[in-house]
């Protein structure tokens, strides 16, 4: 008993003592979720619920995550039932399950899946436990869909530019570009010390990494529903993405972990990653020193002054509605906010907190890697205008597959982005 109160009296003094008033405010006016209003953050009796995640079926994050479910499970007195499917399976699997009314509790989700989750209309609105807990404004982001808070962050990155400093002081290039002609510039540098300039993802299975440069050269992507793609600005885009293939500033046929692998090689300069990839470069790196020479690069602008362009990257809970949801909704607050807990994660890890008092905290401020990645790219992220949509994937595939045909020289970019906003427009 002494426990059960210890927690559930440290999840509702720190909500109402970080703007409690707003919170009831917020549980009061709610029309709810996707599925049913939320409730308060701690007023209901514990009761056991069910979690699903894929990082309960990986070796490394395994042995994090059920320390944590063990220590919410016995401060309550509760079960904690989990599933766990890998990563590939587990939107496919986790859809059938909720679908089919044969799952309710927490589940963890990719960023990206939040609108094809949401689109089944069974996830509680966790407004009354996102306000007061500190998260930051990219964080909150990421877990709302259609207005809604649907989601709680867990772990909030970024997909960014990561150099390698050594390298590009040998080439005498910048690290600090600030538009895309010194970007440019840099990358024919980099050419001549006999490198892969920049292994960005040229293989369809990673080529909607594009839309971040379509939005760098202007391009909205979606607006007043309907696709832009096809504009001047997507056009553009592709043709300099082509300019670098054929000049051999970018390589053919490479995916995430290609661009990793030729990075830890010393063989590329520079690749797209989230903070989290820093551990799989260094280790296959024969450099020990790899990771202290790993510098996280804003991306480029067209015009100096510019917002430099990041998509989002992390992990959500969510909470589907039915029996233990409420707990369910009390352990997405601790697990994603509590701050030793969000300090103990990090640590494990190494995956960026999503709290201010979390990304000020000595454990993480120590890392400087993750400490500049945060300030320099997460800080200016936002999910990508797709992602609204549940039919995402199959935008991001007909783009990728109209953007290879450019670089292959099968169509124009303008003919291939038409095609591709037409086909988007027509999804949504």
């Amino acid at each position: 008993m002494a426990n059960d109160i210890s927690r559930r009296s440290l999840l509702r003094y720190s909500v109402l003592g970080l703007g409690g008033a707003a919170l009831l405010g917020l549980a009061g006016c709610s029309t709810g979720g996707a599925g049913t209003p939320a409730t308060t953050p701690g007023a209901a009796e514990p009761t056991d619920f069910a979690f699903s995640s894929w990082s309960l079926s990986e070796e490394a994050a395994k042995p994090t995550i059920e320390a944590a479910l063990k220590s919410f499970s016995s401060a309550e007195g509760i079960a904690i039932d989990t599933s766990a499917y890998p990563y590939n399976e587990y939107l496919n699997q986790l859809t059938l399950q909720v679908r089919g009314g044969q799952f309710s509790g927490a589940a963890q989700l990719d960023v990206a899946w939040l609108s094809a989750l949401a689109a089944l209309g069974k996830l509680t609105d966790l407004s009354a436990y996102a306000g007061g807990r500190g998260y930051t404004d990219a964080a909150l982001g990421a877990g709302t869909s259609g207005g809604k808070k649907l989601g709680l962050p867990w772990t909030i990155g970024a997909i960014g530019l990561i150099g390698n400093a050594e390298l590009f002081d040998k080439a005498g290039a910048s690290l600090t570009p600030g538009t895309i002609d010194e970007f440019e510039d840099g990358l024919r540098a980099l050419k001549g010390i006999g490198v892969i300039p920049y292994a960005a993802s040229t293989k369809a299975a990673q080529l909607k990494d594009i839309v971040v440069w379509m939005q760098t050269f202007g391009s909205p992507i979606i607006e007043d529903g309907k696709s832009t793609i096809g504009d001047d600005a997507s056009v553009e885009a592709v043709e300099w993405y082509k300019k670098l293939y054929d000049d051999g500033l970018i390589a053919a046929d490479v995916d995430r972990a290609a661009a990793r692998t030729l990075f830890s090689q010393g063989a590329a300069a520079l690749y797209d990653d989230a903070p989290v990839g820093k551990s799989s470069v260094v280790s296959q790196s024969p450099d020990a020193t790899l990771g202290d020479k790993m510098t996280p690069i804003a991306r480029p602008v067209v015009k100096a002054g510019s917002t430099p362009q990041h998509v989002l990257w992390g992990h959500l809970v969510v909470v589907v509605d039915g029996e233990g949801a409420g707990t369910a909704a009390d352990f997405a607050q601790w697990l994603t906010s509590d701050p030793q807990q969000s300090e103990d994660y990090f640590a494990a890890l190494g995956l960026p907190p999503t709290t201010e008092a979390a990304l000020a905290s000595d454990t993480v401020t120590a890392n400087a890697f993750v400490q500049a990645f945060t300030e320099t790219v997460t800080s200016t992220a936002k999910p990508s205008p797709l992602w609204e949509y549940p039919s995402y994937a199959q935008m991001e595939t007909a783009i990728a597959e109209q953007v290879q045909a450019v670089l292959i020289g099968q169509k124009s970019a303008s003919d291939a982005m038409k095609s591709a906003g037409d086909t988007i427009t027509g999804l949504i």
